[in-house]
C-alpha cells in the first residue's frame, strides 16, 4: 500500500527461461562482482515503489527460487519452455491474487537498468487499472512495461510462443515513455 492507502503497483520479474543464448538460466546469473540478477531486479522494483514483487521462474526452478529474496515471491511457471509468453501469463495469473491496480514488468536480464527508468514510467503513466505504457529508448520499445489490471486477461490471451505483449501494446496504443536519456535499454543475451 502507498502512504495514502491506495494499493501499490505489483512488480513482475520475468526469469523463467533457460537462457539458451546466454549459456544458462538468467535467473541464476550474477554480475562480475557476484550480485544476483534476480536480487538486483527485485531491489529495483522495490525502489520503484512496487509492493508485491513476483519472480517468474522455470528452468532450474529449485535453484532459481533460492536466489529470490524473501521479500519477493517466486512463481513457478510449469510450461516455461514454451517461451516468454508462458512466463508473462504465469506471472499475470499470480498478480491477479494481489490488490495491485497495475503491474510493472521487467526481464531479469537488464541488471544495469537504473531505478530512474521505472520511476519515469510510473510518473508519466497513471498506474491505474486501465494503464498501458512502456519505456522506449531512442524510440525503440523496451522495459519496463506497465500493464493495468484491466488488461491482464486480454494480454494473457494474446501471448504465444516466445513473444511478450509487444503486439498488444502496439494495437492498444500504449503510452511510449522515452527513457533514452537515462539508459540504453540493453538486455544481456550472451556472457
Amino acid at each position: 500500500m502507498t502512504d495514502w492507502g491506495t494499493p501499490a503497483v505489483c512488480g513482475i520479474v520475468l526469469a523463467a527461461g533457460a537462457g539458451s543464448r546466454y549459456g544458462g538460466p538468467k535467473a541464476l546469473a550474477r554480475t562480475a562482482d557476484g550480485r544476483s540478477w534476480a536480487r538486483l531486479a527485485v531491489d529495483l522494483l522495490e525502489r520503484a515503489g512496487c509492493d508485491d514483487i513476483l519472480v517468474a521462474v522455470g528452468a532450474e526452478s529449485a535453484a532459481a527460487e533460492r536466489v529470490v529474496p524473501p521479500r519477493a515471491r517466486a512463481v513457478r511457471v510449469p510450461d516455461w519452455d514454451s517461451g516468454l509468453s508462458a512466463s508473462l501469463r504465469g506471472a499475470l495469473a499470480a498478480a491477479a491474487d494481489t490488490h495491485a491496480p497495475a503491474a510493472l514488468v521487467i526481464p531479469v536480464d537488464t541488471p544495469a537498468m537504473p531505478a530512474a527508468v521505472c520511476a519515469r514510467v510510473l510518473a508519466a503513466a497513471d498506474p491505474s487499472p486501465s494503464a498501458l505504457a512502456r519505456a522506449v529508448f531512442g524510440g525503440t520499445p523496451g522495459h519496463p512495461v506497465l500493464l493495468g489490471r484491466d488488461h491482464w486477461e486480454q494480454v494473457a490471451a494474446t501471448l504465444v510462443g516466445d513473444t511478450g505483449a509487444a503486439g498488444y501494446l502496439r494495437e492498444h496504443r500504449a503510452a511510449r515513455i522515452e527513457c533514452g536519456d537515462i539508459w540504453d535499454g540493453a538486455d544481456v543475451d550472451v556472457r
